[in-house]
């Protein structure tokens, strides 16, 4: 065989996956799709995120905030083998509204969510004055904010540089330009590819994002994935303007303010509109006035991957024992458990993470 795992994608969660599979001495290969395929990796907003996430599933919410709790480590542990910086703040992060009524409804959501967490949810509200003292640059139409403080951000292509390099120093080996088109087992999985490479491997992990729609149900899962549009402009680089990041803006570490971010249900049409555009400058003018002023220098379009319920799939399949599905929407907060805690789960260790409510059977009609 060629390899002990062949992981179909190779976008950040595949190489995260790739990388936690190395460090446990499998050999790996992974197989990254050409440059017509749609990259959320390079086009996504770089949070590490866990506020409002697990609103109706407490255990997302648990994973996002273990992922968030191994992100420092995890960072340090690349940035040492590559001499890559990837500019992760772990500082909080907020969830700024413009009425005092939804600042009160989502406080009011994220106590329960707190409750069922058994407390484990550190969160604190500020009024319009306590933020303007956090955030000088905020705007009077701001009503105030919940800060969460296991929230920050990171800088998402070096990100995907380091585990790249740091996949390849590791002694794996990443195939580029290649599209996977068959998936076979005779014993041990034959990956096929279209320009007729194969790979053999004892097991094999989709994670091909937006790939996964056509794949997937050859490998026997259900794989019900969308995809979501999101735009994202990037201003010029400016002096130190917001302290932390929120879902309208944040000051990546090279001094740019990224804005972002629609959700647009508009297919596999990854374009940038004029009226998405005019949307995000307009709320992010509003949140922080000083913007008006601020030179756009970037703007673009890529597709978030969605399950129906929003949370990530981990799933064996039924027809290809062996064979693993592994997508979700966040795969950068989400980096640090595929890499440290997923390995486990898919080597069946006893400290495996019970993964059970991430699995496709919540989609299952009766």
């Amino acid at each position: 065989m060629d390899a002990d795992y062949a992981i179909i994608g190779g976008g950040v969660v595949g190489l995260s996956v790739a990388w936690g599979l190395l460090k446990r001495g499998k050999r790996v290969t992974v197989l990254d799709g050409d440059d017509g395929s749609f990259r959320a990796s390079r086009g996504n907003f770089g949070l590490v995120w866990v506020q409002s996430k697990g609103m109706k599933q407490p255990r997302y919410a648990e994973w996002s905030q273990q992922s968030a709790a191994a992100w420092g480590a995890f960072s340090d542990e690349l940035a040492d083998a590559t001499g890559r910086d990837l500019g992760l703040e772990q500082k909080g992060g907020y969830d700024l509204h413009f009425s005092e009524e939804s600042l009160e409804e989502r406080v009011a959501d994220y106590e329960v969510l707190k409750g069922k967490l058994g407390g484990d949810y550190p969160f604190e509200v500020l009024g319009h004055n306590a933020l303007r003292k956090e955030e000088p640059a905020i705007g009077p139409k701001v009503a105030g904010a919940i800060l969460h403080h296991q929230d920050g951000h990171v800088n998402p292509l070096k990100l995907l540089r380091a585990l790249a390099d740091d996949v390849r120093r590791l002694g794996g080996r990443v195939l580029t330009g290649k599209t996977v088109t068959d998936v076979s087992r005779n014993g041990a999985f034959r990956v096929r590819c279209a320009d007729g490479t194969q790979v053999d491997a004892g097991k094999v992990i989709l994670s091909a994002g937006l790939g996964a729609m056509q794949l997937g149900p050859k490998m026997g899962f259900r794989a019900p994935i969308r995809p979501q549009r999101g735009q994202v402009l990037i201003t010029e680089k400016l002096p130190k303007l917001i302290n932390r990041p929120s879902l309208i803006a944040r000051q990546v570490d090279e001094g740019g303010i990224q804005i972002g971010a629609t959700n647009e249900e508009v297919g596999l049409d990854d374009r940038v509109t004029a009226p998405g555009l005019a949307q995000l400058a307009a709320e992010a003018v509003a949140a922080y006035p000083v913007l008006a002023r601020a030179q756009l220098v970037r703007s673009w379009g890529a597709l978030r991957i969605l399950s129906p319920d929003g949370l990530p799939i981990y799933q064996e399949s039924p027809e290809m024992p062996g064979a693993y599905l592994v997508t979700c929407h966040s795969g950068i907060t989400l980096a640090a458990a595929h890499a440290r805690f997923l390995p486990d789960w898919l080597e069946k260790t006893a400290d495996a993470p019970d993964l059970e409510v991430f699995s496709e059977d919540r989609f299952a009609v009766s």
